[in-house]
């Protein structure tokens, strides 16, 4: 029990952070015209930060497995949610055109950074942190490519595009002086401290701005069916198949810490703006982000409490 009070005093700030985005929205303080300029500072400036300030000094990724393995398993991951999805969706009725592609899409995308940040950091500490970030290209990797061939048939040289971004580039060049071993003078290290340390709020904030526009007509979310299989699939079926990977394969005990707490995650809000941008079902996104996260506030402390477990962590 004390286990779980302390996974709830985690969750707490950060629910409270996207509830109070949701608030400002509501309030006009972020408003809609705000969204794209904050989001680029958030992605191309103190992201990076907070993935440099996670991998620079980081002794776990000095070991070849914690460079190899994550990608790996974050490509498959992101590619055995989406095939479990569009057959959920095949079996749901869902056709193209009236859902399928975002049903599969959403569903099996997690809410792989702004939750686990917060999360890793307070239960594993710095090392495993870097090890996220790590697992966490394979899932870009996995989006650009896949995923938006899958959600609208988009460019494959637009996504490879977007795999040249600055969360991405940074890390490259954080894992890069942390295997030299260069060591950075103390005002830079200072710098890019307090900039990373902006980076997760700012983004629990704008997630809980985004959903605001879809609580106007809560009606509207309420399609049981969808609720209900998004929730079996993304907090009932992928945790058992993530974990079981991670019991069975040879990996570091940083990587099973991420995966841990991976199984553990509803899905990703950025769906819905990629179902926007792509011609998807934005609504259906909407309706799998909000069933998800709202059930995941109960199954997260079950699932990393079973997850410690299980793999003996």
């Amino acid at each position: 029990m004390d286990e779980v009070l302390h996974l709830l005093v985690i969750l707490t700030p950060i629910f409270a952070l996207i509830g109070l985005g949701t608030v400002l929205r509501r309030a006009d303080w972020l408003t809609a015209e705000a969204d794209s300029s904050l989001l680029r500072l958030g992605v191309n400036l103190l992201f990076p930060c907070l993935i440099f300030q996670s991998v620079v000094g980081n002794n776990a990724l000095r070991d070849p497995r914690n460079l190899l393995w994550p990608p790996l398993l974050g490509f498959a991951w992101m590619g055995l949610g989406w095939l479990t999805g569009w057959w959920t969706g095949r079996s749901l009725g869902l056709a193209r055109g009236s859902g399928l592609r975002t049903f599969a899409f959403t569903s099996g995308f997690p809410n792989y950074s702004y939750l686990p940040i917060p999360l890793i950091g307070a239960l594993f500490g710095p090392g495993t942190l870097g090890v996220l970030f790590v697992f966490n290209v394979g899932i870009e990797f996995a989006v650009w490519t896949v995923g938006i061939l899958l959600l609208a048939g988009g460019s494959l040289r637009e996504g490879w595009r977007r795999l040249l971004s600055p969360p991405v580039l940074g890390l490259l060049g954080a894992v890069a002086l942390n295997t030299l071993r260069v060591e950075l003078p103390a005002p830079v290290l200072k710098t890019v401290s307090m900039l990373a340390a902006c980076a997760v709020p700012l983004g629990l904030l704008l997630i809980g701005a985004l959903l605001e526009e879809h609580l106007h007509n809560p009606r509207a979310l309420l399609a049981p069916r969808i609720n209900a299989s998004a929730v079996l699939l993304r907090l009932g079926l992928l945790p058992l198949a993530l974990l079981a990977t991670a019991r069975w394969l040879p990996l570091s005990p940083e990587l099973r810490e991420v995966l841990v707490v991976q199984a553990a995650m509803p899905a990703g809000v950025f769906p819905i703006v990629l179902a926007k941008h792509y011609g998807g079902q934005p609504l259906t996104a909407a309706q799998i982000v909000l069933s998800t996260t709202a059930v995941s506030i109960f199954l997260i402390p079950f699932w990393m409490r079973f997850g410690v477990w299980w793999l003996g962590l």
